[in-house]
């Protein structure tokens, strides 16, 4: 019996377009290893509340992200009606003979200790990315997800970036199993960073997870977004300096100089050589920012509610009527990379 059979499930946690699609492909090349792709099933929290689960979770977990049909899962009953042991019974039945199963999600970025709390036993890996590369990613993503055209998100992604950090130094003090790596890294020699997670999960490396080659990405939505990871070569994103704003470039570069002078550590550890540029956040803009971010939050979990509570048909009407512009707005435009974007695809990413 493998020495992971007896641990808990395994997180792969990153700021959204970091690299965890990639790095979930490459993990998941290893036959002892079957994480599933943004099950997201902890965050619908509210199907299990008081350790009870809604008669008609199967179908709301569906309707919120499409992670069944997805992952090709029967409808399961788990022997218990609280969270942990569910979506521990679903990553299991997934993951098969696989001996290391979880959830690879970028959701998670600010409730890795709630995670920890709910899965004693669970192991995280964190990816990290250059903040103004994450913004650049979203920027160019926006072709063929209506998520990262929505209100808010450089703040959700800036002021994100920091909570995850937050969240990883929580783990830390407390002993959480945690691995952290650079996604520059990652694409540059991905042998060797596979290999350190390797160790970290105390597994022998297997020479497949270097390349994208013959991988199961099945799960992943389609979208042009991800055809850096559909594709069969590791290749880093072209950085285009003339895509970001100034403006959003320069608030990038005062945090950054903010979070450089308040660490011990130098984190991040990109963007190199270090952004030259004095200037820091300073505590107003710092305070209306956590601001907005927490009212983005606050909605987020608001939705969450309405998706968990309120009546499947009602919700299904909702869908329909916010997926029906996008769709005739992509006609319009008769761009490919809008059209490939499925309906579930443009659903999902309104409640993500």
């Amino acid at each position: 019996m493998s020495r992971n059979s007896a641990v808990g499930p395994l997180f792969v946690v990153g700021m959204w377009r970091s690299g965890t699609s990639l790095l979930y492909a490459l993990l998941n090349q290893h036959p002892e290893v079957a994480l599933m792709y943004e099950s997201d099933l902890p965050l619908l929290r509210p199907l299990f509340h008081r350790g009870r689960k809604r008669v008609d979770w199967w179908k709301r977990w569906e309707f919120w992200n499409s992670a069944p049909s997805r992952h090709q899962l029967a409808s399961c009953d788990a022997g218990s009606d609280d969270l942990r042991s569910t979506a521990e019974k679903a990553w299991k039945e997934y993951a098969g003979l696989a001996t290391i199963y979880g959830d690879k999600s970028p959701n998670y970025y600010d409730s890795l200790r709630a995670l920890a709390r709910e899965f004693p036993n669970a192991r995280f890996v964190v990816i990290w990315r250059d903040l103004h590369d994450i913004c650049r990613s979203i920027l160019e993503a926006r072709e063929s997800s209506s998520f990262f055209s929505k209100r808010g998100i450089f703040c959700r992604a800036i002021v994100g970036y920091a909570r995850l950090k937050s969240e990883c130094n929580a783990l830390a003090s407390l002993g959480v199993p945690l691995c952290q790596i650079q996604y520059e890294e990652l694409t540059k020699n991905p042998a060797e960073v596979m290999d350190s997670i390797c160790r970290f999960l105390q597994i022998r490396f297997d020479g497949r997870m270097r390349i994208l080659d013959g991988a199961d990405r099945s799960a992943i939505y389609k979208a042009s977004h991800h055809r850096g990871v559909k594709g069969d070569a590791i290749v880093a994103s072209a950085r285009r300096d003339d895509v970001l704003p100034g403006k959003l470039r320069w608030k990038i570069d005062r945090y950054i100089s903010y979070w450089q002078g308040k660490t011990k550590v130098s984190w991040p550890r990109y963007p190199i050589p270090r952004t030259p540029n004095p200037k820091v956040a300073g505590s107003m803009e710092r305070w209306w920012d956590a601001l907005c971010f927490h009212a983005l939050r606050a909605f987020d979990k608001f939705t969450v509610l309405v998706y968990c509570y309120a009546p499947l048909r009602l919700l299904q009407a909702y869908r329909s009527s916010q997926a029906q512009p996008q769709a005739a707005a992509a006609v319009k435009a008769e761009s490919p990379a809008l059209a490939q974007v499925s309906l579930q695809e443009a659903d999902r990413v309104t409640h993500r």
